[in-house]
């Protein structure tokens, strides 16, 4: 598994993936664009999702996952019923840490935010796999 995985590889990932599952997607965003990352639809089902990559440092990556978490939540108030954030296969291995810190903290965010899923995307395998926010608390 790469050490470093790109917003934009795993983003390209996660759009192959979602494609080939039949949804159609928001186009990318151009360089500095503001709103969602990726706009999946499938029948009546809408996905908004926030994306981010695996950098070398500990405090970008959780400089990185707070305000992908921030940007998930705020599609909440633009009507979101599902919003995901999706991060290399590489955060798994801290995500139970992550949680752990944070205690009854992690789960209320999760009770408090049914709508946010946590996505792990592997560019290498071409897959990924949906998980609720409470899943990564023990």
């Amino acid at each position: 598994m790469p050490a470093l995985v790109s917003n934009d590889a795993t983003e390209q990932c996660l759009r192959d993936c979602l494609k080939s599952e039949g949804y159609e997607l928001s186009r990318p965003r151009a360089n500095g664009q503001t709103g969602v990352d990726v706009l999946a639809h499938r029948g009546d089902e809408t996905i908004y999702i926030e994306v981010i990559g695996f950098k070398e440092s500990p405090p970008a990556r959780s400089k990185d996952f707070f305000e992908v978490f921030f940007r998930a939540v705020s599609r909440i108030g633009a009507g979101a019923k599902r919003s995901a954030i999706a991060l290399p296969r590489r955060f798994e291995h801290g995500l139970p840490a992550r949680a752990g810190q944070y205690g009854e903290s992690w789960i209320r965010i999760g009770d408090t935010f049914p709508e946010i899923e946590i996505w792990l995307v592997d560019t290498e395998a071409k897959s990924y796999r949906r998980t609720n926010w409470n899943e990564w608390a023990f």
